[in-house]
């Protein structure tokens, strides 16, 4: 399926807002709301649309910590990977794994409850032996801003 700048702009508005009516994101999108809804369940049926999540205000909820942890491997072989992010993605606490370039093999994103529950987390998966070498945590102090949304606008001309 080829996208159009229509089907961007649904997608920029869905993303702001996944709770919209069908009839508010045709006027948005300038369509009437038959053809509007017929796009959107094409980007639902194709893959583009993943899914739909509530947005939680966690700070509202207690007290976290949110922990960014780069991850530098023994070995660098297929299966060393594959072993490693099985056992990442099993781990609650871990929102993000980003495999990347550079001088470290992983970016992590934890959240978790306080710094005594990360340490705990990160001696268990030494633990499990799944090849971590060396690892170096970096303390989120305060986040002025974090976008829920991608940007769209920007980078697919609509």
């Amino acid at each position: 399926m080829k996208l159009d700048r229509i089907d961007i702009r649904i997608l920029h508005e869905l993303q702001k807002n996944g709770r919209i009516t069908n009839v508010e994101l045709a006027e948005l999108v300038h369509l009437s709301p038959s053809p509007c809804l017929m796009r959107v369940k094409k980007l639902q049926q194709a893959g583009y649309i993943t899914g739909y999540a509530a947005q939680i205000d966690l700070a509202r909820l207690g007290p976290t910590l949110t922990v960014f942890t780069e991850i530098t491997l023994k070995n660098h072989r297929k299966m060393d990977f594959d072993r490693f992010q099985q056992a990442a993605e099993r781990v609650e606490e871990i929102i993000e794994c980003h495999l990347i370039s550079g001088g470290y093999d992983y970016l992590l994103k934890f959240v978790t409850g306080s710094i005594g529950d990360y340490q705990a987390i990160m001696e268990r998966m030494i633990d499990m032996d799944i090849g971590i070498d060396k690892y170096f945590s970096f303390v989120v102090m305060k986040s002025p801003f974090v976008k829920s949304h991608l940007p769209l606008k920007t980078i697919f001309p609509m």
